[in-house]
């Protein structure tokens, strides 16, 4: 069966950006990479397209130019382990210009949304109390990087 694959459009460093995601997760690699010739449409020599996989998923990233920048309207999530695992991968996908947003949301330096959560977030927000939910969502939306020590003590503590 087909499996479904991100495609990335980057305006120039889809190279940079597929080594730069490579470095960060476990079991990744670059898979093909597929350059501009004579015919452009893009500088000769440059990476057109670039296949590369993070942990088991395939990418797919484009060379495409600035027409189409990303947004938060898409977003990749990290489902972390612990807290040290979740610091890791933030400060990694940070690294070299990444800006922070509200509730475990980042932005890295090409522009690309990330999600660095914890795998408890969903049964945290998900509790049959909804007293208990509703003080993990009060918790969560004054943090940046999510604290994972502080969201269990706001639903033990509702």
């Amino acid at each position: 069966m087909p499996r479904p694959a991100p495609f990335l459009w980057f305006n120039g460093n889809a190279e940079e950006a597929a080594s730069f995601y490579v470095s960060i997760f476990p079991n990744s690699k670059i898979l093909a990479v597929s350059r501009y010739g004579d015919s452009g449409p893009g500088p000769k020599g440059q990476v057109m397209v670039i296949h590369f996989e993070l942990d088991g998923q395939q990418f797919t990233a484009l060379n495409g130019g600035p027409q189409f920048p990303f947004t938060e309207a898409v977003s990749f999530v990290v489902k972390c382990r612990d807290q040290a695992e979740l610091d890791s991968y933030w400060d990694r996908l940070m690294a070299g210009g990444g800006k922070p947003h509200a509730c475990g949301w980042l932005k890295d330096r090409f522009g690309l949304s990330w999600q660095v959560i914890p795998e408890q977030l969903g049964r945290l927000m998900s509790q049959s109390d909804a007293k208990k939910a509703d003080a993990v969502m009060k918790a969560l939306v004054q943090m940046v990087k999510l604290d994972i020590a502080a969201l269990e003590r706001a639903a033990e503590t509702a």
